[in-house]
């Protein structure tokens, strides 16, 4: 997959986002979020699935996603038996 065209801008309004959040924290001294971060536990304690996994990905990360070279789940590590550089002149002459 490639990534955005040069000069994409879209990345820069996603932090418009980010801020806004961070300035509504800032301004009751971190209390709701506080009451947020108690309420995810909370939701978690009582069996909440998307609660504790959300949980599991802010404390430990989020797990690294499986590539798979044939996208077969049930098939080996790939082994790697050779490395070859090939230097190629040029034909053009």
């Amino acid at each position: 997959m490639a990534g955005a065209p040069a000069g994409n801008q879209n990345a820069r309004e996603g932090r418009i986002w980010r801020d806004a959040i961070r300035r509504a924290i800032l301004a009751d001294d971190g209390q709701r979020l506080r009451a947020i971060a108690e309420a995810l536990l909370t939701k978690a304690a009582e069996g909440d699935v998307a609660a504790i996994k959300e949980l599991g990905d802010r404390i430990d990360g989020k797990p690294a996603q499986m590539i798979g070279v044939g996208q077969d789940p049930d098939a080996g590590p790939v082994q790697i038996t050779r490395v070859e550089r090939v230097i190629v002149g040029n034909t053009a002459d």
